[in-house]
């Protein structure tokens, strides 16, 4: 009798961690149940729909055309580089920005399917549905900063130009040395390390562990203060507008949206950024990746060390500066003059 009862116990237990670790299917915008599409789509090869907002001068007249990635938790309305432009800059060069909603971000559907480079693929794809010509620019900003990698690996070719601006490292690329990046993960914020931990290694428990009551999950999904450096805390007045879509940026679920930023930026990649090729030998554009020295999201430091092993990339460190430093006034200009190589 007590055999049975411990085996029926156990049994129990198993189907209730099951399910704890199965996410709630994603509310696909569209669906009889999920959100209404409000944003202008495009359809991509294999069915997904891909939400985009244009920027700037209509891109049959425009100069410059840039693709613009955002960053985790944030969606299309957060292209920070369109915000900060100087309109008479704009006008000026003749600049497009067309910002995107990640897969299972705002209005864009789910990618179950979502890897390190299918990211690219997507990015090529809406460039070529929107019919931004045979090259392109690209600017990150945080874990879409990250997804530049992707690109300069698989659609180099494609792009005129590139800016990292304070991209999301991952601490188990190949090429960093050990000691280094066990250093600076050690110095996050322990149910960081923890959350970033499962995501690499038990990708599968990345849902659990993300809604479980019992220890705090990721200090930036909790808007958890401590993060953000003195520059970060005078910045927040700009990000005051994002209350008008905030519910927009989750709203087809949290596991296609933020937990599986996490699976992809945190997995094992199939190649490391610090053995990537210029692509660029002929110095026909070029690749900025800008970093502030106070950035307590995203330690500084193996971003340096990024920077030395690819001196072709134009490295700038800003003093004081923390993860939010694109919001600062001028910074739009200055990222812009830099990545099309404009002086007046």
């Amino acid at each position: 009798m007590l055999k049975r009862a411990v085996v029926l116990i156990f049994v129990v237990f198993l189907a209730w961690a099951y399910k704890a670790t199965q996410p709630l299917p994603p509310k696909i915008c569209g669906s009889p149940d999920g959100p209404p599409v409000t944003a202008t789509r495009i359809k991509l090869s294999d069915g997904r729909h891909l939400a985009y907002k244009e920027h700037g001068v209509p891109k049959e007249t425009a100069k410059y055309k840039i693709v613009y990635v955002h960053a985790f938790d944030f969606c299309r309305h957060d292209a920070v580089i369109a915000k900060t432009l100087s309109p008479e800059i704009v006008e000026e060069l003749g600049i497009y920005v067309v910002s995107f909603d990640r897969p299972g971000y705002g209005e864009s559907d789910p990618n179950p399917k979502r890897t390190v480079k299918s990211m690219a693929l997507d990015i090529e794809e809406l460039a070529d549905q929107l019919g931004l010509g045979s090259k392109f620019y690209v600017i990150g900003f945080s874990m879409g900063g990250q997804v530049l990698w992707s690109c300069l690996k698989y659609i180099p070719h494609r792009l005129a130009g590139a800016g990292l601006l304070a991209p999301v490292v991952n601490y188990w690329w190949p090429g960093f040395p050990g000691n280094l990046s066990g250093e600076v993960y050690n110095q996050q914020l322990w149910q960081d390390q923890w959350t970033l931990r499962v995501a690499h290694y038990t990708p599968w428990l990345t849902y659990w562990w993300n809604t479980q009551k019992w220890f705090p999950s990721l200090s930036v999904a909790a808007n958890n203060m401590d993060i953000f450096s003195p520059q970060d805390k005078e910045l927040m007045a700009k990000l005051s507008d994002r209350e008008n879509y905030m519910a927009q940026v989750r709203q087809q679920g949290e596991f296609e949206s933020l937990h599986r930023d996490l699976i992809v930026g945190f997995s094992a990649w199939e190649f490391s950024p610090m053995d990537l090729e210029n692509p660029f030998p002929n110095n026909e554009g070029s690749v900025h990746l800008w970093h502030g020295d106070e950035d307590w999201i995203v330690p500084v430091t193996l971003q340096r060390y990024i920077a030395q092993q690819l001196p072709w990339i134009h490295y700038h460190e800003l003093p004081g500066a923390g993860h939010f430093f694109s919001y600062a006034d001028g910074m739009g200009d200055t990222i812009i003059k830099a990545i099309l190589r404009w002086e007046k």
